[in-house]
């Protein structure tokens, strides 16, 4: 997968750091808005957030929901960094308008 997306004339590079899965979400999002530097950035910190959420939920999945220390349950510290990252990602996702369709190119006005 290329290590950026040219979109009318803009050079717009994917953060390397994200899962691969996470980055072609990224691509998709920046293809279907128009999106501005600071919009990026918020998109960045959103897909950072998802990538959280799931390597927590890996971590819970493994270790699972509650662990013993000194004879009492505790719960695991990854439940309260999913929900975190979850949290942060619908938040963001809301910010930039990503939960309502992608604007439609311009064309024959909707039918009554």
């Amino acid at each position: 997968m290329s290590k950026n997306i040219s979109i009318e004339g803009k050079n717009i590079p994917i953060p390397e750091h994200l899962e691969t899965t996470t980055k072609k979400w990224f691509r998709q999002i920046v293809e279907d808005y128009n999106m501005e530097s600071h919009h990026l950035k918020l998109l960045t910190l959103a897909a950072e957030a998802w990538d959280r959420s799931v390597m927590a939920q890996k971590a819970v999945k493994e270790w699972g929901i509650l662990y013993v220390d000194d004879g009492k349950p505790r719960v695991n510290p990854a439940i309260k960094v999913k929900e975190q990252a979850e949290i942060i990602f619908a938040r963001l996702i809301r910010e930039l308008c990503l939960d309502v369709e992608p604007p439609r190119s311009p064309g024959r006005p909707p039918g009554l």
